[in-house]
């Protein structure tokens, strides 16, 4: 007559699956990105422009710098509100990248063609480029900056 074997179970139960992917999903989103990009050289005129947009974009709240394909971006709450386009991809010009509200960019590619145009990448959602290597108003380009800001962080709190 053979003899029962009693099992034991272990009394640390392992965590389901989906709560491992979980702590893991936000211990990886905690993680700084690294751009994969070489670093730039930069140009004084580059160096110079970047420096007026940091004091522009760090200047409101909840504003923070990160470099993304080898050029400054600007973000609120982890979303880009503002890129800096340096010749990226042989661009003819140092420009800004910003969201603009609904029709706001043709109406400013019409108004200054030269100064405003549609960028590769985000321009079908609407984004707008300033050229800033060619002396721009640097007061209307703080106020461009600042909704943009205020579009991408209001978005963020409606999320």
């Amino acid at each position: 007559m053979a003899t029962a074997r009693k099992r034991t179970r272990s009394k640390v139960k392992p965590k389901p699956r989906a709560a491992t992917k979980r702590v893991a999903k936000k211990a990886a989103k905690k993680a700084p990105r690294v751009s994969t990009h070489p670093a730039k050289k930069r140009t004084p005129v580059s160096l110079a422009i970047i420096k007026k947009l940091d004091k522009i974009c760090l200047a409101l709240p909840d504003a923070t710098e990160q470099i993304a394909w080898g050029e400054p971006t600007w973000r609120v709450k982890g979303k880009i509100f503002a890129q800096l386009d340096d010749h990226h991809h042989g661009a003819a010009h140092v420009s800004v990248w910003l969201p603009a509200p609904d029709g706001a960019q043709q109406a400013l590619i019409d108004s200054d063609p030269e100064r405003f145009f549609r960028p590769p990448y985000v321009g079908h959602r609407g984004w707008i480029a300033i050229v800033l290597d060619t002396d721009p108003d640097w007061g209307m380009v703080a106020s461009l900056v600042e909704q943009a800001h205020g579009m991408i962080a209001g978005a963020r709190a409606r999320s």
